[in-house]
């Protein structure tokens, strides 16, 4: 079973050596690292400054996908390896990962054959990491898989195959991942110094933001894989680091079903911004996004402007037989993406590569910048190569090709509703009958039962209202509304398993509540 927070925390406060790699930073990168570095038998400590997932990891648009943006692009080479990565993901989670059906809409003549062509493209590319063979459409096939598709002047469509996931689902999974490999790590520590010898970096100082304890971990290198935060983590090392992140905010809607009810998403190639836009079936709700907005400012929760919800609503009014309004929507959330700054750039973020760049200071200090969800685990062996000869570590080779994550089941979908916890579903299943009450629904809106808080706290480092409503579960992004309406419950159930008094309990309803009244519109 995973190691609770307190003793992760108090492996960490009594490792009397140097760890091999210290990474900042609980995101996707930053958990690949550690689950490539600790896989290989090197010693690693992972430090969160909130949750894990927090971030951009647990905001994007729930694929796993190769990037039809960047084909049009002509990033062929980004194209492939993240097709190749796509399939290595399915095949090492598969209760997380899984096939899902697109169709492109055709409206103009000429996009059938444009589309049609680009499609093949992507899948000879994808050559045996194929998820599935792209083909044309008539009308009646494409309304039969988007029934509430906008019919007039549709002349069909274009289908093909990616993969969806539950971003945060995954993370945490791959955090347990780590954790049974050997690493430790801990969320709500934040690093709030570095460490030399001499002129080199040699370890972090942190605080634990639960007791306000102060750490210090030495280690032969740190690695900085904080995502937009990078540019912070990198002045701490050097006060005049010049910036390296250009952050660009992408948002999404959350719909009821009732808008899209098929088993197929609708992916459009080219909005009136320049990026492809989604509308995909996600745990019975509809997703859509997203946006690319530059921004000058980071947050840890960064909000939706209005234009970008009208943006949204307007796109998805275009393609739907029932036009959304701001009522309708159940929930909308921002993400930041940590693109790479590139020289004479205009103010467009949208045409910014996503491949990622490793950056070593004159301090030794190595930084991870860039990338997206799908090619995570390339990015952290490309880290984790660096770090050998940086930190002159034992030279060993990279497994995570063939790491089963934590959960791994061929056959997940027999546990019905809670096929994403894996292999874990029967022992979630066992705390839910432990008590009549632990059977009950957190919410009459929400898919969580009261049993799965209390998983999410016992097994899986949850101690905050938002660490259960946002990314143990979904929560959040489900329906903003009966979430806030659910805090009080889940306050009460962090209170009898962690010892919270009332005091705490009530500022966690307030802090989740105040969170969560910015993912409904204005």
């Amino acid at each position: 079973m995973p190691l609770s927070r307190a003793s992760l925390l108090n492996r960490i406060r009594t490792h009397d050596k140097r760890w091999d790699l210290v990474v900042i930073g609980g995101g996707a990168t930053g958990v690949g690292i550690a689950v490539d570095a600790a896989s290989r038998g090197y010693s690693v400590a992972l430090l969160e400054q909130d949750d894990f997932g927090k971030g951009t990891s647990s905001r994007s648009t729930k694929l796993i996908h190769g990037g039809v943006r960047y084909l049009q692009q002509g990033n062929v080479p980004l194209v492939m390896e993240a097709l190749k990565e796509r399939g290595i993901l399915r095949r090492n989670a598969p209760h997380l990962v899984h096939d899902l059906r697109f169709i492109v809409p055709n409206y103009q003549w000429w996009e059938a054959p444009f589309y049609g062509v680009g499609m093949k493209v992507y899948d000879a590319l994808a050559g045996r990491y194929n998820f599935g063979r792209s083909r044309n459409l008539t009308v009646e096939e494409t309304l039969e898989r988007i029934p509430t598709l906008e019919t007039g002047g549709l002349r069909g469509g274009v289908s093909y195959h990616d993969g969806q996931f539950d971003d945060a689902r995954l993370l945490i999974h791959l955090v347990l991942t780590a954790l049974e490999q050997g690493a430790a790590a801990v969320n709500h520590v934040r690093v709030t110094g570095i460490l030399r010898d001499g002129a080199f970096v040699d370890g972090v100082q942190a605080r634990d933001l639960e007791s306000g304890e102060e750490l210090e971990l030495r280690a032969r290198l740190v690695v900085n894989a904080t995502g937009v935060f990078a540019d912070g983590v990198r002045r701490l090392d050097d006060a005049n680091a010049k910036p390296l992140i250009r952050p660009s905010q992408g948002v999404h809607i959350v719909l009821d079903r009732s808008f899209m009810p098929g088993d197929s998403a609708i992916m459009v190639p080219h909005t009136d911004d320049g990026r492809v836009l989604f509308a995909i079936p996600w745990n019975d709700r509809v997703l859509v996004g997203t946006t690319d907005t530059p921004v000058p400012d980071i947050s840890l929760e960064p909000r939706a402007l209005e234009e970008e919800l009208d943006f949204l609503l307007k796109h998805a009014a275009r393609y739907l037989t029932r036009d959304p309004g701001r009522g309708d929507v159940l929930s909308m959330f921002a993400g930041l993406r940590p693109l790479i700054r590139s020289d004479g750039g205009s103010g467009d973020t949208a045409a910014i590569s996503r491949e990622h760049s490793i950056v070593v200071s004159k301090s030794g200090m190595l930084t991870i910048a860039g990338g997206k969800w799908t090619t995570y685990r390339k990015m952290a062996q490309d880290v984790v190569d660096h770090a050998v000869t940086l930190a002159g570590l034992e030279p060993r080779s990279c497994v995570t090709k063939r790491l089963p994550i934590h959960g791994h089941h061929p056959n997940a979908g027999r546990f019905g509703v809670r096929a994403h916890y894996g292999a874990d579903a029967p022992a979630v299943e066992a705390v839910i009958a432990s008590s009549p009450d632990l059977g009950r629904p957190l919410h009459p809106r929400l898919p969580v039962l009261r049993g799965e808080v209390v998983w999410a706290i016992r097994e899986e480092m949850a101690i905050t209202v938002d660490d259960v409503l946002s990314r143990r579960t979904r929560c959040l992004l489900l329906d903003a509304r009966a979430a806030m309406e659910a805090a009080p419950d889940v306050a009460r159930i962090l209170g009898e398993e962690l010892g919270y008094d009332q005091e705490r309990m009530n500022a966690e309803v307030d802090s989740f509540r105040e969170l969560a009244a910015g993912y409904l519109p204005g």
